[in-house]
């Protein structure tokens, strides 16, 4: 299984810009749909909050994606 990696600028980045900057998603609004339609784990959990922030080092999977978040 590999691992993309998400390089960010800034200490955090939400669930809602990670999904928007990875493409899976075109605009912000469309986040709220998208987790109720599919699941995402941050680290193993279920995770369906758009604004939950992301640090280096989470591992997130999005339908079967893992993305890892460095700095």
């Amino acid at each position: 299984m590999t691992i993309q990696d998400l390089t960010i600028k800034e200490a955090y980045i939400t669930l809602n810009q990670a999904l928007k900057e990875l493409g899976y998603i075109s605009t912000g609004g469309q986040a709220k749909w998208y987790l109720q339609e599919f699941p995402v784990k941050l680290n193993d959990e279920l995770e369906n909050r758009r604004g939950k922030k992301l640090y280096p080092g989470d591992i997130v999977n999005i339908n079967g994606d893992l993305i890892q978040i460095k700095d």
